[in-house]
Order: structure tokens, then C-alpha cells, then sequence
């Protein structure tokens, strides 16, 4: 969506409707933390609950939580959220979270960003995590259809926002691939554009098209124009190949966060590029991409003029661009999750997978990333790009975009206030 929207909250159970719409899923042994800049909410974090035993320990983890809060410089308050099903049964939920409540109530006070409140989430029943009053707060609590009945829950499900499991949950896997088998068209193509292709994999004229096409493809998807395996058998083959070739996959990616510029000068910065001549080194209209035109850098969505051209690490570590092209990065999803289909094995459903985790990763979603990379690792054993953004992910990074209100991912890009 692209209003400009604000959208009101007048009650707790808005801000925890809020919650899943901004992660794209019901959180589950989570903690939640959203800055608050005034009345108005700001950047979100989830982390899984620590397990943590001592005084020392979640004074540690209270601090590495402030010091990803306070990349929010305009942030002045903080809400919390807790996120488990232990101890409703007995009534000990509250006294459970408290100490963890207080570590991180002490941590933020010193930063002068005080908790506003923190409420306690499980499956079945929710409540305030400081309120004793059980008029309001009844014991085991408030039933959790409060929340995804609430006002701003239905209000954004109404502008197109929806919420999918969790990658750790039983009842379902998120949509990382489509259900079924390959249509053997699509097999056909990809074998015979590798067979066509794959051993120009250095040609700069090869790379240009290649990002063309791509290009077009991911215009479509954020116009609404999803592949169809039917139809675009031979796109989509021709899509799978260029996912084999590492520089290839790379290139696609860094320009759907930052542009065609960034990829292509990028690309040649490694040396692997070499200057070629000739006609196109396929046929357009066999892809459906008549006059097949590489487009300037402003083409694509974002608004990054052609002067700024960023190196491949600065774009996949999130430092450049300022602001990412989150609604090419949406599309890009989307065209990846199409090209392969569930359990599917290779190189190509790692690549779709890895390159799913980075946008997720991007995005601030680790459930996801963590998800998408490991499914990638299980299609192509020892695929590096995946492995070295498991350790990433192990270290406990998070995207710089991430980690600043002004230019995190939003499901919807409303104010909430």
C-alpha cells in the first residue's frame, strides 16, 4: 500500500493487532518491542524469549535490546510485548516475565526511553503485564480474539494486510515456494537457455539483458501481473538459469535494492566482466519482452537518481542505499517464491531461498531469514551465499535498514498513532 494514512489507536489491543500485520506473522516465544516518538509507534523489533537464568545475564541481554532500540533517535518511549503460553494454566505468567520486565524497564530508563507499557500474550488469553485490577484484567486474562478482532487489526486486513504463520509453527510453513511440480515447460526452457547462455556467464552484454529482463519482470509483479507457469513457461525458465550463475543472482538482487547502475557497475568492480559485441544473446519475443530495452537507473521503483552507484557489499550488508527499494524487494520476493516449488532440490530453489532470507533479513524478519536459509542449505548442501548469511544471522546482525525507523520495511506504509 502507499497511503499516507494515520491510523489511530485507542486501546492496547490496536498496538497487539498492530504486531503481526508489521512482522507478517503471530510472533510465538517472542519478545516485541516497538519505539514510541511521542503518541506515534516506530521502529519494530522481535527476538525469541531468552532463556535466562541470572541477574548478570538479563542485564546483558536487556542492554543488547536497548542498543538496537536506540537506533531510533527520535524515539522517546518504549511497549512491549511478551509473547509465550507459559504459565497461564497456573496463573505464574506475570511472575515469569517480570524479571525480565524489570531488566529491561532498568536498561531503557538510562537511555531516557521509558517502558509506556508491556502486556503479555498467549495463544488463548492476553493481559497488562503490570495491571493487579481484576475488573480489567481478569484472571488468566482477556480472550487473544480481542486482539485480532480489534479495530486497527480490521482496519488493516481492509487495505490489504495480512497475516501468515510462522515459520516455526506446526500448522504451517510460510510461502517460500509454490505447491506442486515444475510445469515441464518451464524445464524444458530452463535446459535449453542453459544449454544457450550459462557459458557466456561473463559477457557484459549477457549481463545487461539478463538484468533487463528482470527488470521487466519485477515491473510486472508490482503492477500486479504475477507470472503464470501456463503462460510464461519460457520466462520463467529462462529466470531459473540466470539464477545459477552466482554474479548473475547477485547483480538481480542489488538492483532491486538499489538500482540498475549499482548492478552493473558492481558486477565490473569484480573484474569477472568482459566486453563483448553482437546481437542479443536471446530472443525477446520467445520470453514475451518484446523490444527488450535495458531501462535507466530511475526506471524501477525507490527514486535513487543514477548517480548513486553502490558496491555489492554496501547494498547486501544494508549500508547503501539510504533507503532500499522495498517495493521492487516485495516483488522480487514474490517472483522468487513463483519459480520454484515446495521440496524441490538444486541450485536454483537454494538461490530462490537465499536470496528470500536476505530480503527477509533485510526486512528485520530473522524467524523468516532463519527459515528461508535453511530450507536453501537443504536444497543445495554447502550453498555458500546461504551459509555465510546463516552466520550472519547467528551472530545476531541486524539490517541497518532494520534498525532505523526512517527506513525499515512496513507491511503498510501508514502511520500508527
Amino acid at each position: 500500500m502507499t497511503s499516507n494514512r494515520t491510523l489511530s489507536i485507542h486501546q492496547p489491543e490496536d498496538i497487539l493487532g498492530y504486531i503481526p500485520h508489521m512482522l507478517g506473522y503471530w510472533p510465538e516465544d517472542s519478545l516485541v518491542a516497538i519505539t514510541m516518538q511521542g503518541k506515534v509507534l516506530g521502529a519494530t523489533l522481535r527476538v525469541d524469549l531468552p532463556k535466562l537464568g541470572s541477574l548478570q545475564a538479563r542485564s546483558y541481554f536487556a542492554d543488547q535490546i536497548r542498543n538496537f532500540l536506540v537506533a531510533d533517535e527520535d524515539a522517546n518511549g518504549v511497549v512491549l510485548a511478551v509473547y509465550t503460553d507459559t504459565g497461564w494454566a497456573d496463573g505464574s505468567v506475570s511472575r515469569q516475565a517480570m524479571p525480565l520486565l524489570e531488566a529491561l524497564q532498568f536498561s531503557l530508563d538510562e537511555v531516557d526511553l521509558s517502558v509506556r507499557d508491556a502486556w503479555l500474550v498467549g495463544s488463548d488469553y492476553w493481559r497488562s503485564a503490570y495491571c493487579t485490577n481484576v475488573e480489567c484484567c481478569p484472571d488468566p486474562g482477556l480472550p487473544v480474539d480481542r486482539i485480532k478482532n480489534s479495530r486497527l487489526s480490521a482496519e488493516l486486513v481492509y487495505m490489504g494486510s495480512s497475516i501468515g504463520p510462522s515459520p516455526r509453527s506446526a500448522s504451517g510453513k510460510p510461502q517460500l515456494a509454490r505447491p506442486g511440480v515444475l510445469d515441464p515447460l518451464v524445464l524444458a526452457a530452463e535446459s535449453r537457455y542453459g544449454k544457450q547462455i550459462l557459458s557466456s556467464w561473463r559477457s557484459e552484454r549477457f549481463l545487461d539483458a539478463v538484468l533487463a529482463v528482470w527488470c521487466h519482470v519485477l515491473g510486472r509483479c508490482e503492477a500486479n501481473d504475477p507470472l503464470q507457469p501456463g503462460v510464461d513457461a519460457e520466462l520463467m525458465g529462462f529466470l531459473r538459469t540466470t539464477l545459477r550463475v552466482p554474479s548473475w543472482r547477485d547483480a538481480v538482487v542489488v538492483m532491486a535494492a538499489a538500482g540498475m547502475e549499482s548492478a552493473k557497475s558492481g558486477a565490473a568492480a569484480f573484474g569477472l566482466l568482459v566486453e563483448d559485441s553482437g546481437d542479443t544473446p536471446f530472443d525477446p519475443q520467445e520470453l514475451g519482452v518484446p523490444g527488450l530495452v535495458v531501462p535507466a537507473d530511475n526506471v524501477t521503483s525507490g527514486g535513487n537518481s543514477s548517480r548513486d552507484v553502490f558496491t555489492y557489499g554496501d547494498v547486501l550488508l544494508g549500508m547503501q542505499p539510504d533507503m532500499p527499494r522495498w517495493s521492487t524487494l516485495d516483488a522480487l520476493q514474490k517472483v522468487l517464491a513463483g519459480l520454484c516449488v515446495d521440496g524441490e532440490s538444486g541450485v536454483v530453489p537454494a538461490a530462490a531461498l537465499t536470496l528470500q532470507g536476505w530480503i527477509s533479513w533485510c526486512k528485520g524478519h530473522g524467524s523468516f531469514a532463519h527459515a528461508c536459509l535453511s530450507r536453501a542449505v537443504a536444497a543445495q548442501p554447502g550453498y555458500r551465499l546461504a551459509e555465510l548469511l546463516m552466520d550472519l544471522l547467528g551472530e545476531g546482525t541486524i539490517c541497518p535498514w532494520a534498525r532505523n525507523a526512517g527506513t525499515a520495511w512496513r507491511g503498510f506504509k501508514d502511520t500508527v498513532a
